[in-house]
């Protein structure tokens, strides 16, 4: 295998979802029907891991590159899963109003990881809302709420435009809602419990998409309360970076760049998605061309790199 450190660009792996439309195909995707809704950008989750397209391990799945080329990711425990998973997800309808567990919870029944997750909405139709939290002050007023088929009138609805950020720990109830884009980063678990589905029949099966309420009322946080993340912002040549949350399991940041700018890579790893622009990636003195839609992780052995073009770049890394 050559000596020249590379990136590992990813070709996701694509899930057809009820609520799922066709607006992936804006990032290049090849879509497998008009029902697309989620594109697993950077997975290494048996549920649909992503596979290198470059280089030596071309054809290989990141969960293969993992297990066997553990110094491309500074090292790790033998069975450690590949912490992260970042997906984009295309709301042509509302999702379920759903919750996920914590590390606890979900190591307890037989999972690795819990869920975390953040979003970074790459386009809102007007007047497009997610679902974020809920106003019950009890366990017993959710329960109620829920139980009675109320489950609206407790539910927090928060407008949303292009370009804002929104971290969603663990035991928060949440939705993404009609119109929204999204990038999500979160830990690489595929666990969710359903409160509610819109009574919606899914039309693969011709029935009601299964809820796991009880499940549901035992991880959410009661009462709500929005976490508390601190944006910081710094320049490098001609790239402006912004910290969206450096958080407990991850890190997502925004590179805009009009221009060009030599970075240092100090994480274990990186990953980047394009999500707008066109430009060029530097690594190890190769040039690799990215636009949007290109995901790709820097490895271990990348010491610096330099970007050049007009980018924005969503980035993450994992802080556990």
């Amino acid at each position: 295998m050559s000596s020249k450190v590379k990136p590992l660009l990813l070709k996701p792996s694509l899930h057809e979802k009820m609520w799922g439309g066709t607006k992936l195909r804006d990032y290049g995707f090849d879509l497998p029907s008009e029902h697309t809704g989620e594109a697993w950008i950077a997975s290494a989750h048996p549920h649909g891991p992503s596979t290198v397209v470059n280089g030596d391990y071309a054809g290989k799945t990141l969960q293969e590159i993992w297990n066997e080329a553990p110094q491309l990711f500074g090292g790790h425990e033998k069975n450690a899963a590949f912490p992260l998973l970042v997906k984009i997800l295309d709301a042509n309808r509302d999702l379920s109003i759903q919750v996920h567990p914590d590390d606890e919870y979900a190591q307890a029944h037989g999972e690795p990881y819990g869920k975390t997750e953040s979003w970074y909405i790459l386009s809102a139709k007007p007047g497009a809302q997610l679902y974020y939290g809920h106003t019950a002050q009890t366990h017993k007023e959710l329960a109620d709420a829920v139980h009675s088929g109320n489950i609206k009138s407790i539910l927090r609805t928060v407008p949303v435009k292009q370009g804002e950020f929104y971290y969603v720990p663990s035991g928060t109830l949440h939705a993404l809602g009609t119109g929204i884009v999204a990038l999500e980063t979160q830990q690489s678990s595929d666990t969710t419990f359903r409160f509610y589905d819109f009574d919606r029949v899914d039309p693969s099966s011709g029935k009601k998409r299964p809820l796991q309420v009880e499940e549901a009322l035992e991880v959410t946080n009661v009462p709500h309360k929005d976490p508390e993340i601190k944006e910081t912002t710094q320049t490098l040549g001609d790239a402006k970076i912004t910290t969206l949350v450096n958080a407990t399991y991850f890190a997502v940041l925004k590179i805009e760049l009009s221009g060009s700018a030599n970075l240092n890579m100090n994480h274990k790893y990186m990953i980047q998605t394009v999500i707008a622009g066109n430009g060029t990636l530097k690594v190890d003195g190769t040039d690799y061309q990215i636009k949007k839609g290109t995901t790709y992780i820097l490895p271990n052995q990348t010491k610096d790199y330099k970007l050049t073009g007009n980018l924005q770049i969503i980035g993450s890394f994992a802080n556990k």
